[in-house]
């Protein structure tokens, strides 16, 4: 490929997505009292404990499928109903109180009005997601939302490329904006989402992942180094954690302490723990998401964090080797 080319091909690219940027910007402009409308015809609906159901036919219908699952990853029952298929049986997924959204561009889209009759004597609201605001669709609905594009990014302005990028972001603002009015939390997306790393990183707490009981290395102030390395040693781990005689932390000694003090007193393994030890050292209740440690790590430039209880005894300890293998990094 010549630089030409090249330039050419980046060049158009860059039309492309400034044309449908273009459109967005549009569509922002043009959220008013009917979107409202919309999230609180839909809060009610789920509050109801009614579903969502939205329809579409060709592309519309791939963006209305993709809109279903985003509102059912954030806890609002959604379902996709193909228009054939809801004429050949399907229909009966639809319940009096849901919502349909309906997403067709050009609001005339015959499978999709072959359907509307069925859908009313259903006992449904319908909310039109339609390019064309004067359309049948329209009409038929109990609410409008216009997605109307002035230029498709295909060069040709055929393909539906802007009217189904506003035709998508408007779907997710609507899920983003019922989220907030069902008042969804991050505990409860993480519930819905408990495979893969997401869940992971959603779902883990610090006491899923922290070392306790016998993997847990524990002295008390008056303990030698060399006891405390001992400890360490026989727990495999890299710092012992100091605790006073009522289990309350006092300190932290690691493998890098012995190091740097051994290289200005080899009699160091003598010397009580507490000489060495890292007093007042960063800890966490074990409550706190996993994936929050290694920020907490980075910031402090350690390896290793303790846990502890509301009165600060001792309960744990977080090596940065534990969260990788926990694998919430």
């Amino acid at each position: 490929m010549d630089i030409q080319t090249e330039a050419a091909y980046i060049a158009k690219a860059r039309t492309v997505l400034e044309t449908e940027i273009s459109e967005l910007r549009r569509l922002a402009d043009r959220i008013d009292a009917r979107f409202a409308r919309a999230v609180d015809c839909l809060r009610q609906a789920l509050a109801a404990e009614r579903k969502l159901i939205v329809i579409g036919v060709g592309k519309s219908e791939n963006i209305a499928v993709k809109v279903a699952a985003t509102f059912n990853s954030t806890g609002a029952p959604c379902v996709a109903l193909n228009c054939q298929n809801a004429l050949h049986g399907d229909l009966g997924v639809v319940c009096a109180g849901d919502v349909v959204l309906a997403f067709s561009y050009s609001g005339e889209t015959v499978e999709l009005l072959d359907l509307l009759p069925h859908l009313r004597r259903r006992g449904v609201t319908i909310i039109a997601l339609t390019g064309r605001p004067d359309s049948t669709l329209a009409a038929q609905s109990e609410i409008s939302l216009d997605v109307q594009v002035q230029q498709e990014a295909c060069p040709l302005n055929l393909a539906p490329t802007s009217s189904t990028t506003v035709m998508l972001a408007l779907g997710d603002a609507l899920a983003m904006v019922l989220l907030q009015a069902r008042g969804f939390a991050s505990e409860d997306f993480a519930a819905l989402h408990p495979g893969g790393q997401l869940g992971r990183r959603l779902l883990t707490r610090v006491t899923d992942i922290m070392r306790k009981d016998q993997q847990l290395a524990l002295v008390r102030p008056t303990a030698t180094v060399a006891e405390a390395l001992k400890a360490m040693t026989s727990c495999r781990a890299g710092a012992v954690v100091v605790v006073e005689a009522d289990g309350l932390l006092a300190g932290i000694f690691t493998h890098g302490d012995f190091v740097r003090g051994y290289q200005s007193d080899r009699h160091i393994a003598d010397h009580p723990v507490s000489q060495h030890m890292t007093r007042n050292p960063v800890a966490v209740r074990g409550d706190r998401l996993a994936a929050e440690i290694m920020h907490i790590l980075e910031q402090h430039h350690i390896d290793e964090i303790i846990v502890v209880d509301a009165q600060r005894h001792v309960i744990g300890l977080v090596d940065v080797q534990d969260l990788s293998r926990a694998r919430v990094l």
